[in-house]
């Protein structure tokens, strides 16, 4: 995790303005004009602060961010600011036991979106977060770029879930996942078309529409089109559900047909 956050503080990490000329002040005007967000970071680790503020910094220029490091000044400044555009959240900092803090928080804002950022990895967690009201997962071992497209996928309006472990849990936790997860019923998966069984199966790898269109090579409206096909046929009421569905389905026996 150190090393991440020490990459992520580098000083050939930060952009630095070697002087004004036609083509940066070009690309600066275009920044400019780019929207600014409001982030709160909450988390009681002054090091992960530091860097996530970083990675907000560079790949989000012109945002403003708000930090603390207990639950009980993230309610107060959530309280203060209503136009909060994302909040970062640690689960272990003071005041969070777990959970419930993410249901307090969701609670007392119901209209902001909430990410967990944590250094857990355990799938059930990660499960759990989403069906409490989180937007996305992030895990503190992710790489900076990792960080950044996950965080821009949410702003964009997109739920943003760790591949790795949703496909792959921990192994303790297998039969649990596969009883507890709602998985699809292999009658249910037949009656998906091809394209649509490709389109699930990027959908469970924590793809957005944009990203499924350009690995597919089909427009974003077609993706949009499967997607909703896909929640019918499936029975399932939006994209989180059908991606925790599908997180142990191996397609490859689906798409030899």
């Amino acid at each position: 995790m150190l090393n991440e956050l020490d990459a992520a503080l580098s000083p050939e990490n930060r952009y630095h303005d070697s002087g004004s000329t036609p083509d940066t002040d070009n690309k600066q005007a275009e920044l400019s004009m780019e929207p600014a967000y409001k982030i709160l970071i909450a988390d009681d680790h002054p090091l992960f602060r530091e860097a996530i503020s970083s990675v907000i910094s560079s790949g989000f220029e012109g945002s403003e961010i708000l930090e603390t490091d207990d639950l009980d000044s993230a309610l107060d400044i959530t309280r203060a600011n209503d136009d909060l555009d994302l909040i970062l959240l640690d689960l272990n900092m003071p005041g969070m036991h777990g959970l419930n803090g993410l249901i307090t928080l969701r609670n007392e804002a119901p209209t902001i979106p909430v990410v967990i950022v944590s250094a857990e990895e355990d799938k059930q967690v990660v499960l759990q977060a989403i069906t409490y009201g989180a937007v996305g997962f992030i895990t503190k071992s992710s790489p900076r770029a990792q960080m950044t497209e996950a965080i821009q996928q949410i702003l964009n309006g997109n739920v943003y879930l760790p591949s790795d472990i949703i496909r792959t849990g921990k192994e303790g936790n297998t039969r649990r996942s596969r009883q507890d997860d709602n998985p699809i019923s292999p009658e249910l998966l037949n009656s998906l078309t091809r394209r649509q069984l490709l389109v699930l199966e990027r959908m469970s790898k924590g793809e957005s529409n944009k990203q499924i269109a350009y690995n597919l090579n089909i427009a974003e409206t077609t993706v949009k089109a499967h997607v909703s096909a896909i929640l019918r046929k499936l029975g399932v009421h939006n994209r989180v559900q059908a991606i925790l569905s599908a997180s142990d389905v191996d397609f490859s026996q689906y798409l030899k047909r």
